[in-house]
């Protein structure tokens, strides 16, 4: 799934091509993409109106258009937004055409789970966001301290701590276990035993990795591309995560791969010391 670093690199090749255009039409052919919304009341939302900002929360698009309308872009496992893509590219679900008959928009998905949602007013755009992520962690407000005071006394493993979305938005599974590594603590440390120190650390590698990535144009391992459908190249500077099996990088020792939080997880079980009650990871074939 496209974490931060690779929505923000779509963001940043779209705003040249987006900001202050108008949108003339928005051709929606997979109804899901909008639901509960349906096409029709997205088009009368949404064309003929100028393209003011495009943000992004978390890992979020964020459209703001005239008149306080905003649409929430939302990329899921396996969605790409292309610019120009020739007619008949695979898998394509919304198409953006604009007034001044520039460059065309596509969000191409073939698992089909992105989605296009839409708030009515500041206060609805407002709400929308406060419902579901936390804390940025590229602004000011991500610190050691709040991290450790949403943690305390929480027995859930730290990783489950960096992917929940309420508490820290756009962190995600590849991020997570460099950052974990890079700051030598492991996945399955409950996240309300980790010292001040430990949090600082933490903080400061998750921010670190999230903007390596971004440096890297985010990381292609099965779907991501960027707008012009080139891939991301931070997959190359990876210390742990798809590496199973490999030395790592700073002792030697084979990583392993376990899960953790639900998701597949990669460390390096010498240098971050598995949690006292469990046992290391044995690595197989």
């Amino acid at each position: 799934m496209p974490e931060l670093p690779e929505v923000e690199t779509i963001r940043r090749q779209l705003v040249p091509v987006v900001e202050g255009r108008t949108l003339r039409e928005i051709d929606v052919q997979d109804a899901r993409w909008c639901q509960p919304i349906a096409p029709g009341e997205l088009r009368h939302a949404l064309e003929n109106r100028r393209i003011e900002a495009l943000d992004r929360r978390g890992k979020y698009l964020i459209a703001d258009f005239a008149d306080d309308i905003t649409l929430f872009v939302h990329l899921r496992m396996t969605g790409t937004l292309l610019v120009d893509p020739p007619a008949g590219t695979k898998y394509e679900r919304v198409r953006l055409r604009f007034a001044d008959d520039g460059p065309e928009i596509a969000f191409c998905d073939p698992r089909r789970f992105g989605t296009g949602e839409l708030a009515i007013g500041p206060d609805a755009k407002d709400a929308f966001l406060a419902a579901r992520l936390g804390v940025e962690p590229l602004g000011p407000d991500f610190t050691a301290e709040g991290m450790r005071a949403q943690a305390k006394g929480r027995r859930a493993p730290i990783k489950a701590f960096l992917l929940d979305q309420r508490r820290i938005a756009g962190v995600g599974n590849i991020y997570a276990d460099e950052a974990l590594f890079r700051a030598k603590v492991h996945p399955l440390r409950p996240a309300g035993t980790l010292t001040r120190d430990q949090f600082a650390l933490l903080r400061d590698e998750v921010v670190a990795v999230l903007e390596a990535g971004i440096d890297a144009g985010g990381s292609t391992i099965d779907d991501f591309r960027h707008t012009d459908g080139v891939y991301g190249s931070f997959q190359h500077q990876f210390l742990v995560h798809r590496r199973r099996g490999e030395p790592c990088p700073v002792c030697g020792t084979p990583i392993v791969k376990f899960v953790a939080a639900g998701r597949g997880t990669h460390a390096c079980e010498h240098c971050q010391r598995p949690p006292r009650g469990v046992k290391r990871h044995l690595m197989t074939r």
